[in-house]
């Protein structure tokens, strides 16, 4: 399994596989119990773990760079169940160039829970040769630890519709 097909969706707990995506939605296959289900773009929105980064005191970094620390550390992995002052803890001691100002103690515990999945599926921590490229053509929602940005705002970004006048009838 490939880093770069990994997607968390909103409103579903755990990551996803990203199978096959349509306009309408995408074919997810979850890491926890491999269930296969199509998902609507009308009710959830994709991220793709490649293009998530996290807030630390010098520039961004993306979520795998953390994850890569995660694993490179002699530190017990926090319970999944831990109050948020010891995965906090457990960051400080990690990745203590997070900015914990505004990386958020549900994101952490996030990424916990989601380093647990992926070493469960014994996925190969690495981003692909170009993060710039995504598979499919359905949009994507960065979470809260990167500028979020909605369907909405690239709307304003679009160039203005030509709008035809009635034609006058002599």
């Amino acid at each position: 399994m490939d880093y770069n097909r990994l997607v968390s969706v909103t409103g579903l707990s755990g990551l996803f596989e990203l199978v096959s995506s349509k306009a309408d939605g995408g074919i997810v296959k979850s890491l926890e119990d491999k269930s296969t289900k199509f998902v609507s773009t009308r009710l959830h929105s994709f991220s793709h773990l490649e293009s998530i980064e996290v807030f630390t005191t010098k520039d961004n970094v993306n979520l795998v760079e953390v994850f890569t620390a995660m694993k490179a550390s002699n530190e017990p992995l926090p319970d999944g169940k831990a109050d948020a002052k010891a995965i906090k803890a457990y960051f400080e001691k990690v990745y203590p160039d997070m900015d914990f100002e505004r990386v958020y103690g549900s994101d952490m515990k996030k990424m916990v829970k989601w380093f647990g999945s992926l070493t469960a599926n014994e996925v190969e921590l690495k981003l692909s040769e170009n993060p710039d490229q995504e598979n499919g053509s359905h949009d994507v929602v960065t979470p809260k630890a990167k500028a979020p940005e909605t369907k909405q705002a690239s709307v304003k970004n679009a160039p203005p519709k030509k709008i035809n006048s009635p034609r006058k009838m002599a």
